[in-house]
């Protein structure tokens, strides 16, 4: 006799997927998941373990920074099958570009802030050419922020 297949509460699946109940009840009320089953004396939703697959994939992409109504497009996209391949590699090479934008402001970001420790401690021993030198490096590197 095999046993039934495995089941997942809500807080379960959240540690699980890393998503918070909230926004797990929030994904399925928008239908970005479809609707998940209700336990039968309690009411609660009883996550299956599809469920959690494709909870585990919409997090991956919430991860990226996706936008929800891209995460839709995405989820029914992937509903469609092969025939929306050029789509999915649209809507994911878009989201790649999105992330090696924020990857370079990032890093410009991170060198902002090398420069700034560099500056207070180059003010702490007194080397005022470096820290001028320094001051305008990062009033330089501001500006490209910004832009």
């Amino acid at each position: 006799m095999s046993s039934p297949p495995r089941t997942y509460t809500i807080k379960e699946v959240a540690a699980l997927t890393g998503l918070p109940a909230s926004t797990l009840r929030y994904y399925e009320s928008i239908g970005l998941t479809p609707p998940i089953a209700r336990g039968e004396s309690s009411g609660h939703r009883v996550y299956s373990e599809a469920d959690l697959d494709a909870l585990v994939a919409t997090a991956c992409l919430s991860a990226t920074g996706m936008p929800l109504e891209q995460m839709r497009e995405y989820v029914a996209n992937g509903r469609a099958g092969a025939e929306s391949a050029d789509a999915q590699i649209r809507l994911l090479r878009g989201q790649d570009t999105h992330l090696r934008h924020e990857e370079r402001r990032l890093a410009a970001t991170r060198r902002y802030l090398a420069i700034k420790v560099a500056f207070w401690e180059a003010m702490r021993d007194d080397d005022q050419a470096l820290a001028l030198d320094l001051a305008r490096q990062a009033e330089a590197l501001a500006d490209e922020l910004r832009t």
